[in-house]
């Protein structure tokens, strides 16, 4: 056989099998085993990517995926995409913002362990009775999660990894570091993150030296805070503002705590 043939035969040998190939993962085994790959191949990402909470204990986090998010969004309509963020030890931050944070967004934080079941069924209670979606029941350690690694999506996947990621933040960090995270990555306005750099924005100064309406002001906007935000004219915000204050005054208990 001259060599032309053996390429010939060659080039045969690899177009039939070749063939085979693509019959075998037509079939319904093949297709399993194509869909095991990219399951395979799925897991291996997420471990690859998967965050490390406990390193959290002495580092800061270099960046968001909340900042991250927003940067892209300016950039896609051509915008500045900076963004006023400035972490501070967790002594530098005043007590009233952390009462008032606590109060507003997860009452029971120093006593459940990542998820507040009771809170939860409020919500959906709430909702059932008045044939409107849930609202938000989000612990603290739920929304840090959110903030440093997630996107918003609501999809059974990103809800399963917020799970896994919100028991690994609570036995890696005491209630304290926890907290010192989220009011140092919170949105606060547009482009605005950290209790630090909202208290300089909106009141010109210090986190340290804010006071309790100024604290309820910032603890207030959190649920919308590209609307709710100091300086807003909403009624609802300013409604909100008040019950934050109340609430403050009857939660006089969490000083030892905070």
């Amino acid at each position: 056989m001259d060599a032309g043939a053996a390429a010939a035969d060659r080039e045969d040998s690899g177009l039939t099998a070749y063939r085979r190939a693509r019959r075998a993962i037509r079939g319904p085994g093949g297709l399993f085993l194509a869909l095991l790959g990219l399951a395979v191949l799925g897991i291996a990402y997420e471990a690859w990517t998967w965050p490390h909470p406990a390193r959290l204990l002495g580092e800061q986090p270099a960046t968001t995926a909340f900042i991250e998010r927003y940067r892209a969004s300016q950039r896609a309509v051509h915008k500045d995409d900076r963004v006023q963020w400035i972490v501070v030890p967790y002594a530098a931050i005043s007590p009233d913002l952390k009462r008032a944070v606590i109060v507003a967004e997860d009452a029971n934080f120093f006593s459940h362990r990542g998820f507040d079941l009771g809170e939860l069924r409020k919500a959906l209670g709430g909702a059932i009775e008045e044939g409107e979606r849930p609202r938000g029941a989000s612990t603290i350690t739920q929304q840090l999660v959110k903030n440093l690694w997630l996107s918003p999506s609501r999809n059974p996947l990103r809800k399963v990894k917020e799970a896994i990621l919100t028991w690994q933040l609570e036995r890696a960090l005491p209630k304290r570091r926890i907290l010192d995270l989220y009011l140092n990555v919170a949105e606060f306005g547009p482009g605005l993150y950290g209790a630090e750099a909202a208290a300089r924005h909106y009141f010109g100064k210090p986190a340290a030296a804010l006071d309790a309406r100024e604290a309820a002001q910032l603890a207030a906007s959190l649920p919308v805070p590209r609307r709710w935000h100091p300086g807003a004219q909403s009624r609802a915000y300013q409604a909100h503002v008040e019950r934050v204050l109340g609430r403050m005054e009857r939660a006089r208990w969490l000083g030892p705590l905070i």
